[in-house]
């Protein structure tokens, strides 16, 4: 095997477990979207026809490599990331689920959620969720006609206790977890 070969190999093998993970977190999203609260579409990324357009030419390569009899190391899980499981997972609602929330990169269940905090930009909303379980924390941007509902969506989910604080800092009891929303 030669180095070009080599290195293709082992980007197929990296596109293939991110082509895996997307494809997992849209099997995940059909089973959970009739559970949307308050959700709302992503905006494409400034370079989305630019990827769009490298999935087009890898998939003229892969076609190529094909109708040469060769074999396509890496080229096709390169394309189908690019040309078909990147543009699906924009499609993912993002936002407020019965069981939890959708930030911009996973699915966060509200059990797990051990703090949130909100950050205002000049043109966005961003929540902050802290996990629990993971010292991560995620980012879901709001759209600001969404706001106000998001806010009390935390505040309801507060005090039905789906969310709670307990456990983190000092807990005096005098203390209204739903402040925190």
């Amino acid at each position: 095997m030669d180095l070009l070969t080599g290195i293709l190999v082992v980007l197929g093998v990296g596109f293939l477990v991110a082509n895996a993970k997307l494809a997992y977190d849209y099997v995940l999203y059909l089973r959970r979207r009739r559970g949307a609260l308050l959700t709302w579409r992503t905006p494409r990324p400034p370079q989305f026809v630019f990827a769009i357009g490298i999935g087009v030419a890898l998939g003229l390569v892969v076609a190529a490599k094909l109708a040469l009899h060769w074999k396509p190391s890496g080229e096709s899980m390169m394309c189908l990331y690019y040309a078909v499981f990147s543009p699906l997972s924009l499609t993912i609602a993002r936002g407020f689920y019965e069981d939890g929330i959708w930030a911009e990169t996973t699915f966060i269940p509200y059990n797990e959620v051990g703090g949130i905090s909100w950050r205002e930009g000049e043109h966005e909303v961003t929540l902050i969720v802290i996990s629990r379980l993971r010292n991560l924390a995620r980012r879901l941007v709001v759209p600001g006609d969404k706001y106000g509902a998001a806010r009390r969506l935390l505040r309801d989910k507060i005090g039905e206790h789906a969310i709670h604080f307990t456990g983190t800092g000092l807990d005096l009891g005098e203390h209204d977890e739903r402040d925190e929303a």
